[in-house]
């Protein structure tokens, strides 16, 4: 799935990289907090996990970039994909 604006938010642009509905839980991780952080202030990533995997299953599922932060939606997903570039490697 590309990454796309799912929602905005007065605080926050919601960068959507996993479809919500395919997890069965949904977190937000200090350590995935940091490395957002890291890259624009104040981010946030939501990482999902798969009903029946095991506990090294989790994804990326969305990363949440205040508004404040970048200039407009493409910003956004800009800085999103290079969070998740971050994480990934």
């Amino acid at each position: 799935m590309a990454p796309s604006i799912a929602e905005t938010t007065d605080d926050y642009y919601h960068v959507r990289f996993n479809d919500p509905d395919t997890f069965d839980e949904i977190r937000t991780p200090d350590w995935a907090e940091k490395a957002a952080s890291s890259v624009v202030d104040s981010a946030e990533v939501r990482t999902g996990h798969e009903e029946g995997g095991d506990d090294s299953d989790w994804e990326i599922q969305s990363v949440l970039i205040p508004t404040g932060k970048v200039s407009d939606e493409d910003d956004a997903i800009d800085q999103a994909n290079q969070i998740v570039e971050k994480i990934e490697s």
